[in-house]
């Protein structure tokens, strides 16, 4: 079996437009409702979008079985105000997500959104954080490093003490915190898929450098994106790390997972080899950016199990870590 670690959702036109409600009237008419029926849920998997086909079959053209799916990142808009429309709009999401997971248990495994709403505490997010575990049974949730997303504002790091509650509460709840930005304000200079590569490689540069990972030895982080460019610049941080009497950086950053949402094998060859098969997990955010075809190929670039099982260099063990065990292990699967 392949279990997809990193997927989004995929919902009915009524959803986007409720969120085009709350964003015009700033919750001066109240929550409201989203209605939408199961077969409009299910419709919305089948509807052809980002892929040459619709998500259930892009999923099958890409060889996976089972997905993680939570929010699309860069909808969550976590800098609006006020703060009750990003709970309002989070809460409706991770119901959509519920009811997904609740007709295609077979398919999909649920991850929260935080309703995390820039400068305001972040023990504000963690009612939804619990509701999600304790009465829907999701595994876990995305964090967002960045609520004001790149707005010019900066968010403490992720070693400040401002993000402890919600650490302690993942590991009271034993459920995985999944590192991914959201949005970005100033598009112009950092788009929204840039600034996700930038603020993980932020994020897990001051975890590693920070005391959560001694604090809360129990805390589970998978980050996106391969740890953004931290794989590549290792060298820069191990050295750095290396002229004190502490852990070394590389041996610290191994505490943490990382998904395999790369896309070309060269990429994906130096994340296994830096981290290690124990802390790697299939990834193909699909679909998603990646789900263009590839020219060179004739598949969509996120079609990446191909790359994973050509890797002689790696057992057949360490790819079924790769590709299932590791996801089942890290959230309980």
């Amino acid at each position: 079996m392949i279990i997809d670690c990193h997927a989004h959702v995929s919902a009915p036109k009524a959803y986007w437009a409720y969120k085009a409600g709350l964003v015009s009237h700033r919750g001066a008419h109240g929550r409201g409702g989203l209605r939408v029926s199961d077969e409009d849920i299910i419709a919305a998997w089948n509807a052809r979008e980002m892929a040459p086909t619709g998500h259930l079959d892009h999923m099958r053209a890409c060889g996976i079985d089972m997905q993680c799916i939570s929010p699309r990142p860069f909808q969550m808009m976590h800098s609006e105000k006020p703060a009750r429309i990003v709970h309002y709009w989070t809460e409706a999401t991770n119901d959509i997500i519920h009811r997904s997971c609740v007709l295609m248990p077979d398919k999909f495994y649920p991850v929260a959104g935080l309703p995390q709403t820039a400068g305001d505490p972040i023990e504000e997010s963690l009612p939804e954080l619990e509701r999600c575990v304790n009465e829907l049974g999701f595994k876990g949730c995305l964090l967002n490093p960045d609520p004001y997303e790149n707005g010019g504002m900066m968010a403490p790091p992720l070693g400040d003490r401002y993000w402890y509650p919600l650490y302690e509460k993942l590991c009271e709840l034993d459920a995985v915190g999944h590192i991914h930005a959201t949005g970005s304000r100033e598009p112009e200079r950092e788009p929204y898929t840039l600034h996700f590569i930038n603020e993980e490689t932020t994020a897990v540069y001051g975890l590693v450098n920070s005391t959560v990972l001694d604090d809360f030895p129990d805390l589970k982080i998978l980050v996106s994106h391969g740890g953004g460019a931290i794989p590549f610049q290792l060298g820069r941080f191990d050295s750095a790390s290396a002229r004190g009497t502490g852990e070394r950086f590389s041996d610290r950053m191994r505490k943490l997972y990382y998904d395999t949402v790369l896309y070309t094998p060269e990429a994906l060859e130096l994340l296994i080899k830096v981290v290690g098969t124990d802390h790697v997990l299939y990834g193909a955010e699909c679909p998603g950016v990646g789900s263009a075809v590839n020219p060179a190929t004739g598949l969509t670039f996120d079609n990446i199990v191909p790359h994973i099982q050509s890797f002689e260099w790696l057992s057949d063990e360490d790819k079924g870590k790769i590709l299932e065990h590791n996801a089942r292990k890290l959230f309980k699967l």
